[in-house]
């Protein structure tokens, strides 16, 4: 069995592909910059934990939703809380995540 530390950060996969969407996205590439430098030094063990950090997130099932220029995009990304990992799925347009194809993504 795997022990798991309370203090152990979470490990954001994948940071190349935050840097590629604010390259895609230089309106929010600020924000995301900041989001994936807050995510990779935090512990979270739930929703609550994350909200500290982002007030706004939301989750369906395994996914934790970000809003970025406030509702304009959402960072989609999967969370395993017991194994401290974040995995970046998917970065839409309001429009786009209104369509739901995310869902795909969530267990």
């Amino acid at each position: 069995m795997l022990a798991l530390c309370e203090h152990q950060r979470v490990n954001v996969i994948s940071a190349t592909t935050i840097k590629r969407y604010a390259a895609l996205h230089a309106d929010a590439a600020e924000e995301l910059m900041r989001w994936n430098k807050a995510a990779s030094r935090s512990v979270w063990r739930d929703l609550n934990d994350v909200r500290q950090y982002f007030p706004d997130a939301d989750q369906y099932k395994s996914l934790l939703i970000f809003n970025i220029r406030r509702n304009y995009y959402r960072l989609i990304v999967k969370v395993d809380y017991r194994a401290k990992l974040l995995m970046v799925k998917e970065f839409l347009t309001h429009n786009e995540y209104m369509r739901g194809g995310w869902k795909k993504w969530a267990r």
